[in-house]
């Protein structure tokens, strides 16, 4: 790839205006851009927040209008050209414009891609009411209305999406199935041992969750779902189907670029796909440095981070630094906070550093190499989890984290004997 970054961008073009994009241009105002930023998206939304929508928004916790970003007196204040409602088509790296849907083109310096990415879905489902996936707000509106006490659910892929889902629906009072192809849900993101505390949460909460499964076919009547078929010839039935089996990258739009498409657009250590052309969010697969891995993360802070990152090597284009976050998500199911740092794929040796996994208060610690490459969390105290992304970002060895953890936390207990012995009390959150 080219070193060739140019000069400062006058002309700022991001396509796609969700938590990336908009993280972008708001970076680049308040670094002291004072140029032209087009920001273009593809719904007719102001960027609104994610997460909630397989969450808090399906239970009524949380209002649509309460997902927005930023207040729209908050966009108005960034000096944006916004073209929401068109999706891009088309880019000429050579003449550096973008082609949108309805023909117009917009010239740009530099351009970032924020486009995300998109549900997979299941094959034959086209038109079937009832069959549903949750990425935009319209999605989890639909589902939402649709979720009635004593209805059936069923949730085909038990990853996170999946098992959000399924926690809401049944805090609603549904009868929920929840079918997942590999032996544990969740292994691949937080490996076997962790995977199975998670789905014993759901079985205890009445979730009929089957492992090993895969569905053949959607069964349906007069264009209503009536259910699945699985591969095994019995029949799941349900009056709504959440499909959560994965995404694709949204990338067609530059297919014939010239620009590297490899699951997701391919950026170096600095995010920079091509010269002056930049990748943030779930869209960008790029070489982080900190786990010498090239990496896409499907996570709303990483898409908040990047943006930020991008932002700066744009306008300081002779000092670029290269993105190295350690990676971060969390999820909500029942009384779970679950939450993890790092990068836990392809890991070789997984430790109970604090709690118990039965009591499903606990952190888990992954190894890496001779690092420790991350931890899940569930109900972990904060000031924990920070001393853990403390050690991730620093690369420590395995044993003297693990040593180190364990040694606060001896003293830790040590200091609330000896509080109550000279009743001098002490902060009960644990380091």
């Amino acid at each position: 790839m080219s070193a060739d970054v140019g000069s400062v961008p006058d002309r700022v073009v991001v396509v796609g205006a969700s938590a990336g994009g908009l993280a972008t241009a708001e970076a680049l105002r308040r670094l002291g851009h004072e140029g032209e930023i087009t920001l273009v998206g593809n719904e007719s939304h102001l960027p609104y927040d994610r997460p909630p929508l397989s969450k808090q928004i399906l239970t009524g916790e949380v209002d649509p209008d309460q997902l927005l970003l930023r207040p729209p007196a908050d966009i108005d204040a960034l000096g944006v050209d916004l073209r929401l409602g068109e999706a891009a088509t088309g880019v000429d790296l050579r003449g550096r414009t973008v082609t949108l849907a309805g023909g117009a083109t917009v010239g740009y310096d530099a351009l970032v891609v924020a486009t995300g990415v998109r549900p997979r879905r299941l094959p034959g489902t086209e038109g079937v009411r009832g069959v549903h996936v949750l990425r935009t707000l319209e999605d989890a509106l639909t589902l939402k209305e649709r979720l009635r006490r004593g209805r059936r659910l069923v949730v085909v892929g038990g990853g996170f999406i999946g098992a959000e889902a399924a926690a809401a629906a049944r805090g609603l009072g549904l009868e929920v199935t929840l079918l997942e192809t590999a032996p544990v849900p969740l292994a691949r993101a937080v490996g076997e041992e962790v995977g199975r505390v998670l789905t014993r949460a759901h079985r205890e909460q009445g979730v009929d969750l089957r492992t090993g499964v895969a569905v053949e076919a959607v069964l349906s009547r007069g264009g209503e779902v009536t259910g699945v078929r699985l591969t095994d010839g019995s029949k799941v039935a349900g009056q709504d189907i959440v499909v959560g089996i994965g995404s694709h990258p949204n990338t067609e739009w530059l297919q014939d670029s010239g620009l590297l498409l490899d699951d997701g657009l391919v950026c170096d250590e600095f995010s920079m796909a091509a010269p002056r052309v930049y990748g943030v969010g779930d869209v960008a697969r790029w070489h982080n440095p900190l786990f010498g891995v090239t990496m896409r993360i499907e996570h709303r802070t990483n898409a908040a981070e990047q943006g930020l990152a991008v932002a700066r090597n744009l306008l300081a284009p002779g000092a670029r630094r290269p993105f190295a976050p350690v990676p971060y998500f969390w999820s909500d199911q029942y009384a779970m906070k679950i939450q993890a740092y790092g990068y836990l794929p392809g890991h070789e040796e997984v430790a109970v550093v604090d709690g118990d996994l039965g009591t499903r208060r606990f952190t888990v610690a992954y190894r890496g190499g001779d690092h420790v490459a991350g931890i899940v969390a569930v109900n972990a105290p904060p000031k924990a989890l920070r001393a853990w992304r403390a050690a991730i970002a620093a690369r420590q060895a395995w044993s003297a984290a693990v040593d180190e953890q364990a040694r606060k936390r001896m003293q830790y207990r040590s200091d609330i004997i000896e509080g109550f012995l000279t009743g001098t009390g002490l902060d009960l959150a644990p380091p």
